[in-house]
């Protein structure tokens, strides 16, 4: 499971547990969603700092890979051969590996 999802989920489910607590407390409904809301920010914070790396570590990446990928697109709209090519082998690598996929489904049909 993507560590995005995991950190969600915990987010929301000590919002719930939370928000289950203070059922019983005679006030608002909204005063005790928003209590909930901070309480679980709070306890989030400390309870959820692993998941909540490991979500910036994976987001990081991704920023990394999209910058890189950036970078050897304009390299390669200015001129640069080996950059260009560098993209179409991994387009073809791409296209080899989905068309493997059509190929083992055509064949499981």
């Amino acid at each position: 499971m993507s560590p995005a999802v995991k950190y969600t989920l915990g987010r929301l489910g000590l919002f719930v547990a939370v928000f289950a607590l203070l059922l019983p407390v005679p006030l608002n409904f909204l005063v005790k969603a928003m209590i909930a809301l901070l309480a679980s920010a709070a306890f989030s914070y400390f309870l959820l700092a692993k998941w909540r790396n490991e979500m910036a570590e994976q987001l990081g990446s991704v920023a990394e890979r999209r910058k890189a990928e950036k970078q050897r697109l304009r390299a390669a709209l200015a001129g640069d051969e080996a950059a260009a090519a560098a993209g179409d082998r991994a387009a073809e690598a791409g296209h080899a590996s989905a068309g493997s996929a059509e190929n083992g489904e055509a064949k499981a049909s």
